[in-house]
């Protein structure tokens, strides 16, 4: 099961991107999750199940108070 992600959260996955990093920022919540690579901006999109087979652990949350709500 994935845990709670937010747009902004840096997430760690298992495997290295070829730049060599292994942090991602979410930028799309959905069916499939957007993510950036913190280290060469390149943008993918994962299932929900794929990327938590994927994830290792969630290194920063964005802050709640940032997202506007109406």
């Amino acid at each position: 099961m994935l845990p709670e992600i937010h747009i902004d959260d840096i997430l760690r996955l298992r495997k290295q991107h070829p730049c060599g990093s292994y942090d991602w920022k979410v930028y799309r919540l959905g069916a499939d999750i957007g993510l950036e690579c913190t280290g060469c901006q390149r943008r993918v999109m994962l299932p929900r199940r794929k990327l938590a087979r994927r994830l290792k652990t969630i290194v920063t949350q964005a802050n709640e108070n940032n997202h506007f709500t109406e």
